[in-house]
């Protein structure tokens, strides 16, 4: 028979057994952002998909922002996940969602109203705003200036509470926010005139400048700013301090000053002259060759565009030129080099071709194998150009100095020495103009850039088609300049 008091006992006994449990578990933390990701084995980081940001090539998956936030993910031992915002209101969004991304890498700027919204990490990367307009329009250069303009910026962006604030001071000026676009869009739409005036950052007008041929300028609008990487509002700190602490550390490594050079420390090296001569060549000059060097290329385990970019920096892709010390060609071979190559005229453009890549193949291979790419490109460059003796004193400099031999940013520093007596009269290879290299590869490398986001899908009006590269901004009813000059 069931005894109620023998029940008792145990009942009470299971009670306090379950109340311990619940105390024990209400007394164990939730895992903190920073060890959720670890755990999930995941970054999921928000973006905007533009040249200055991410985008994709032919290679994959690049920009800026998605090379750093990539070592940020290999430095917690993490895969990468990238998504995109269909504009910079729903990238913040999404930051407020549960379960959304973690992180935001976008190059945002922390205004005093995004500051009550998200926090955000130490600063990386300063850029300047301004304002640009379309050449033969009257030249903005102040505020003033602004009143009774047609201006477009992005939604949401700093731009927009620029304005905001200045419109305050000065009520005669208008403008309108959009979502439908991002910067390109912007540019193409003051280059054809559909609005008077943009304002954009620094770094992204550098990089896109060259594909519209007739924006400018007009002033600053302010100080500089800095970009940052947005976290979720709240008081768990755990990824912002991870972050910070990370950032600190590229900055210290030298390893932010890579990609920055690696994306924006040649971007002036055009002007807006040379970028519409360039968006016109492009469009007028490549695809007589382009199927050249990809041919070569192929054989040569060569980026075809990098081989585009030596032809160009060489001889403007102009197939008879020659040179006052005797180089000929459209990839201006010497006599020498053009023999070893198995060139038997330099004046044919596929012969040529196929004698630059042979010997800027042959020129890497016989460097030392420690060097790793990207800078055994970049170094394969500066020794194609000065020379493999003079290279390797440059190198020699570099390491007596405590630097690093195999970084193009630290071997590039000693080049110029070589030009001066009290150093290259200690050099085994002596005098050379050591320059020349140092602008040889950085034109190059921006030549390359061009070539790689004009034949990558995502950049609005810029695409490939049979053959033939389409570049916004480049009248092509113009005539074609003469193709056999000396230089």
């Amino acid at each position: 028979m069931f005894s109620h008091s023998a029940f008792r006992p145990r009942c009470a006994k299971w009670l306090i057994a379950t109340g311990l449990f619940l105390m024990l578990g209400a007394c164990v933390d939730k895992p903190n952002t920073l060890e959720r990701v670890k755990e999930d084995g995941v970054l999921r980081v928000i973006t905007r998909n533009s040249p200055a940001t991410y985008f994709q090539d032919r290679n994959g998956e690049t920009g800026f922002e998605y090379e750093l936030v990539k070592r940020f993910a290999e430095d917690l031992g993490v895969k990468l996940q990238i998504e995109t915002a269909d504009n910079i209101d729903d990238l913040y969004d999404q930051m407020h969602k549960p379960g959304g991304p973690v992180l935001a890498a976008a190059g945002l700027i922390a205004t005093d109203t995004r500051k009550q919204q998200v926090r955000f990490s130490h600063p990386y990367l300063q850029v300047t705003p301004q304002v640009v307009y379309r050449n033969g329009q009257s030249r903005p250069s102040s505020a003033n200036d602004l009143i009774g303009k047609k201006i477009m910026v992005l939604k949401g962006s700093s731009h927009a509470e620029m304005l905001a604030a200045l419109k305050k001071k000065l009520p005669g000026i208008e403008y309108e926010e959009s979502d439908a676009v991002e910067v390109v869009d912007l540019l193409r739409m003051v280059d054809e005139g559909q609005i008077d005036l943009t304002l954009v950052d620094s770094n992204e007008l550098a990089m896109n400048q060259v594909y519209f041929s007739n924006i400018r300028v007009g002033f600053d609008l302010g100080d500089g700013s800095d970009q940052r990487w947005v976290v979720a509002p709240g008081e768990d700190n755990s990824l912002l301090n991870e972050i910070n602490n990370f950032l600190d550390k590229v900055e210290k490594n030298g390893t932010l000053q890579h990609l920055k050079d690696r994306y924006y420390g040649h971007v002036d090296v055009l002007g807006y002259v040379g970028a519409y001569t360039f968006a016109q060549h492009l469009q007028e000059r490549l695809p007589k060759y382009q199927k050249h060097f990809q041919v070569s290329a192929k054989e040569e385990k060569v980026d075809w565009r990098l081989l585009a970019a030596i032809g160009y920096q060489e001889s403007l892709w102009q197939a008879g030129v020659t040179s006052k010390t005797g180089v000929r060609g459209l990839m201006m071979l010497t006599q020498n080099t053009a023999q070893a190559m198995g060139v038997s005229n330099r004046l044919d453009a596929k012969q040529s071709i196929e004698g630059g890549a042979k010997y800027f193949a042959y020129m890497k291979d016989q460097l030392d194998d420690k060097i790793l790419e990207p800078d055994r490109t970049w170094l394969a460059l500066a020794a194609y150009n000065v020379g493999s003796g003079h290279l390797d004193d440059a190198r020699k400099m570099a390491e007596n100095e405590g630097l690093n031999p195999n970084k193009w940013l630290d071997v590039k520093k000693m080049l110029p020495r070589l030009a001066e007596k009290k150093w290259y009269r200690k050099t085994r290879y002596g005098y050379a103009r050591g320059g020349e290299p140092v602008n040889f590869v950085a034109n190059i490398r921006r030549y390359y850039d061009i070539l790689t986001w004009v034949t990558q899908p995502q950049l609005e009006g810029s695409q490939v088609a049979d053959g033939n590269l389409h570049v916004p901004g480049v009248d092509k009813t113009k005539p074609t300049e003469g193709t056999n000059p000396t230089l």
